[in-house]
């Protein structure tokens, strides 16, 4: 059977596509992750390969559930909805919603960053890292921030394949590491 990346490939092509020509990028990212939640909320998949379940109602649930979420869902992401679910592809949502961010964050120049802390963030400390990362990767930054005490102090930040771990625990374990081979 084929990987789901290649599988998914086309639809986050044409949906990106779609959604270039009507300047409509921020919308399909909703709507798109809209349905990559339902496709990977637990018993989608048996909703999705169930016999009994209308296309149309799978396309009315994610529809609504994007709405709920604040997408704007108009013929177009209602028709690409129809499609994938007429062809029981539905469940491969979450991989055409990371494709098309992919090509959304290429085509706009930037870089989506996310950040866990031990404590929040300052104004000034978001700005400062957002500059030094902008620099480092000559795109602009999306920083998403997460809080977790436990790292005791420091903080992660990982953007694509690069993880930069500052961490007090990240040190500790290094560190540790460090000793015992010593």
């Amino acid at each position: 059977m084929a990987e789901k990346a290649t599988i998914a490939r086309p639809y986050a092509r044409a949906a990106f596509e779609h959604a270039r020509a009507a300047n409509a990028l921020a919308a399909w990212s909703q709507l798109l992750a809209a349905g990559a939640a339902v496709a990977a909320a637990p018993g989608a998949e048996a909703l999705f390969g169930n016999p009994r379940v209308a296309p149309e109602q799978l396309v009315e649930l994610i529809a609504a559930v994007a709405t709920e979420g604040g997408a704007r869902v108009d013929a177009g992401g209602r028709n690409f909805l129809g499609v994938l679910a007429e062809g029981r592809r539905l469940g491969y949502l979450p991989e055409i919603a990371a494709q098309f961010e992919a090509r959304r964050a290429e085509v706009e120049n930037t870089i989506d960053v996310a950040v866990t802390s031990a404590m929040a963030l300052t104004a000034e400390q978001r700005a400062t890292l957002s500059a030094a990362l902008e620099k480092r990767f000559g795109r602009r930054v999306r920083l998403a921030e997460a809080v977790d005490a436990g790292l005791i102090g420091g903080a992660i930040v990982r953007a694509g394949d690069l993880v930069i771990d500052g961490s007090l625990t990240g040190r500790l374990a290094r560190l540790e590491q460090q000793v015992s081979q010593a």
